[in-house]
């Protein structure tokens, strides 16, 4: 089934008062299978990728070189936006509570490294964040939106063996219960 077909069924559904969230849903409406979600326990899909923080420098970053460290990988929409901007400053206002030493936290959408370093800049963010433009990252954690350009809004945390310890493939930004589901999970993979 072609993206205007998936359109075209995401307008009718609207139409007929049913809210489609994104095109994956759309898919599945469709009878198209959404983006695979890694599951808990599986090996974590390896990836690498460039990301930058607030200077601006361009910092390579693959999964594997990260073994052995607990990573939180945070997939969102877009730099700036409400949602994106109330996830990620949470995480900065409460880093040592959520995530604590020891733990790389990797937000990443599909702005530019220019994009991320500003708001990185602005915002006083204590992380990197992968710009993923190409959508190889998202997709492989099936968070790419299928037609449209954003990615969904998931986040994963990957133990130090490697494995998803945590999987939240439609992590709620605006729900404190999302994140203390978070920071219990990077708790047990600390701990493991």
């Amino acid at each position: 089934m072609s993206a205007r077909h998936i359109a075209q069924i995401a307008a009718v559904a609207l139409t007929a008062g049913t809210f489609i969230v994104s095109s994956a849903d759309a898919q599945q409406q469709a009878g198209q299978a959404a983006p695979a979600t890694p599951a808990v326990g599986a090996a974590a899909p390896d990836f690498s990728a460039t990301a930058t923080d607030s200077t601006g420098k361009a910092i390579p970053v693959s999964l594997a070189s990260l073994r052995g460290k607990v990573v939180v990988i945070a997939f969102y929409p877009l730099d700036r936006s409400s949602g994106c901007t109330a996830e990620l400053t949470k995480f900065r206002d409460e880093y040592q509570t959520l995530f604590g030493d020891g733990v790389v936290v990797l937000p990443t959408s599909v702005d530019s490294l220019g994009s991320h370093a500003s708001w990185a800049k602005d915002a006083h963010f204590p992380f990197a964040m992968i710009a993923d433009p190409t959508s190889a990252v998202a997709t492989k954690y099936g968070a790419q939106g299928g037609a449209r350009p954003y990615f969904r809004r998931s986040v994963y945390v990957v133990g130090k063996d490697g494995k998803v310890a945590y999987a939240s493939p439609r992590f709620d930004a605006l729900a404190q219960d999302g994140y203390d589901k978070l920071a219990a999970a990077i708790k047990t993979a600390k701990a493991n």
